[in-house]
């Protein structure tokens, strides 16, 4: 198969771009169903027709795409899994276009009753019936498969002989490509814990849906490829940062800029028990580019980073943002203490302990940066609740605190109390590999957020910022680095994403 691409900048619509930002839209099934259908009622023959226009240019796009991975094999050999439903009828429509340039199609019905029209015109051109043991047998002479059974309206799960193959699949390496999503999987969730199938390629369209880009089920999605058919989408409710929106937004000092300009960073961070946490965190502040780090936590943690970075200054002073709870554990004065930064009018990262002290309100400008165990405690709620619906639990973590939350974890969520017009919107963070799910992480990420409100980001840039450079600056040196390692080489990452972005292309801080 294909490698993966690079870094790609997106627009909204999945067209790429190379100076505007470019979140990509995460769309519903409910969006995508009722967008295809206002499509296909205003085509000639209205929503009644077996074959609309957009299922044969759905079909095009993936006959293309299968195509281009067939490229320069002899005689290549493709096995089609086809359900029920319109996936299938998408699935058939590319069959036909596909035994048209001489490949080899054969299929396994894995219901009785197909897209009629589809099954006539790919039997037409030559199409092969096989059963379900001969579509196990056929996957160590296949060049690939294409997944055709269950698309986006379907529950999680597959049926036994579906589950089979798709177990047998896994286990040979066989590569599949998936209309819409991975059978097994459902659009609007991020668990895979039901029987899946696993691909190497996944073809959408219109839009991503949440199980391609949040994990997961993303990690069963392969690569993915989204197909623009101009459907007139709404404005979307859940976005997915590029490296690019972190690009033209991350603060790049100017001739004109000194430390206090740059932003002062506090860091209250740390204890007796736990002085790493200071260092870490006033290492991810201070790596991320902060004019001036002030350290406020324990004389334990304040000697080692006067050794390590001498550049930090111990005690209090002004500031433009500050940090407050990595590693305090059971500080008796944790409320007194959030209550009094709160009265410098200053943004706020407010991390770990002081997640569980938080005042009743006040938060607006704050940003919590809280795990999935975290969340779930602040909410009251069990931990599978948030992890099973984490969209869901950051808003309504939103709507309890009215400050902005980021919620950490193999995908990352963030949203806020509003200021764009959209009070519900939560966005994706730019993934990273799992590498970086170890201790000590949280801590250098909470530091790097608050460098970036220091700069003048929002409580939202800051997080998705923040989060999207750890993971990026992580993916781009693989390996078990510890945290604080992976924040010294954040830098590098910098210069090498801001160099990518034009200076025309920047981004007010303040940009939501």
């Amino acid at each position: 198969m294909t490698p993966a691409r690079p870094w790609r900048w997106w627009s909204a619509s999945g067209r790429r771009s190379g100076r505007t930002p470019v979140m990509r839209d995460i769309a519903s099934v409910a969006e995508i169903r009722a967008a295809e259908e206002a499509t296909m009622a205003a085509e000639p023959g209205g929503p009644d027709r077996g074959t609309s226009d957009l299922m044969l240019r759905a079909a095009e796009a993936l006959a293309q795409l299968v195509w281009q991975e067939l490229a320069g094999r002899p005689e290549p050999r493709v096995l089609l899994l086809v359900g029920p439903g319109n996936n299938g009828g998408d699935g058939l429509w590319a069959a036909q276009r596909l035994l048209q340039r001489g490949v080899r199609v054969s299929c396994w019905r894995t219901a009785p009753d197909v897209h009629a029209e589809g099954w006539a015109a790919a039997t037409e051109a030559g199409l092969t019936e096989i059963d379900a043991a001969e579509a196990i047998a056929a996957l160590p002479s296949i060049d690939l498969a294409i997944d055709a059974v269950f698309g986006i309206g379907a529950r999680p799960g597959l049926p036994d002989p579906v589950a089979t193959w798709a177990a047998a699949a896994s286990d040979i390496g066989t590569p599949v490509v998936a209309v819409d999503l991975p059978s097994g999987l459902a659009a609007d969730r991020v668990s895979a814990d039901a029987p899946h199938v696993r691909a190497a390629i996944t073809v959408t369209f219109g839009a991503a849906k949440l199980c391609h880009l949040a994990q997961p089920a993303a990690s069963a999605c392969g690569r993915l490829e989204v197909v623009d058919l101009d459907l007139g989408l709404p404005p979307a409710q859940v976005r997915a940062v590029e490296p690019h929106d972190v690009a033209v937004r991350w603060p790049v000092p100017g001739p004109l800029d000194d430390k206090y300009r740059r932003g002062v960073v506090g860091i209250d961070a740390g204890s007796s028990s736990y002085p790493g946490a200071g260092i870490l965190a006033t290492t991810g502040a201070l790596y991320a580019g902060a004019g001036m780090v002030r350290f406020l936590g324990p004389e334990q943690a304040a000697q080692a980073i006067s050794l390590r970075m001498p550049s930090v200054t111990i005690g209090p002073g002004r500031v433009q943002a500050m940090l407050l709870g990595s590693g305090w554990g059971d500080r008796a004065d944790a409320r007194e203490r959030i209550e009094a930064a709160l009265e410098l009018d200053v943004p706020l990262v407010l991390d770990a302990d002081a997640l569980r002290s938080l005042p009743a309100s006040g938060l607006e400008n704050c940003l919590l940066t809280p795990h999935a165990g975290e969340l779930a405690a602040l909410l009251d709620i069990g931990r599978t609740d948030v992890t099973a619906d984490p969209i869901a639990a950051v808003r309504r973590a939103v709507d309890r605190t009215g400050a902005t939350v980021l919620l950490k974890g193999a995908t990352q969520y963030v949203a806020g109390p509003g200021g764009d017009g959209d009070d519900r919107r939560v966005d994706l963070a730019v993934p990273g590999p799992a590498w970086t799910g170890q201790a000590g992480s949280g801590d250098t990420l909470a530091g790097m957020a608050a460098t970036l409100l220091a700069g003048g980001l929002t409580p939202r840039w800051a997080a998705l910022a923040a989060a999207s450079m750890q993971a990026m600056t992580a993916a781009r040196n693989p390996g078990p680095w510890p945290p604080d390692e992976i924040a010294a080489r954040v830098p590098d990452t910098v210069a090498w994403l801001v160099d990518q972005a034009p200076a025309t292309a920047r981004l007010s801080n303040q940009t939501q």
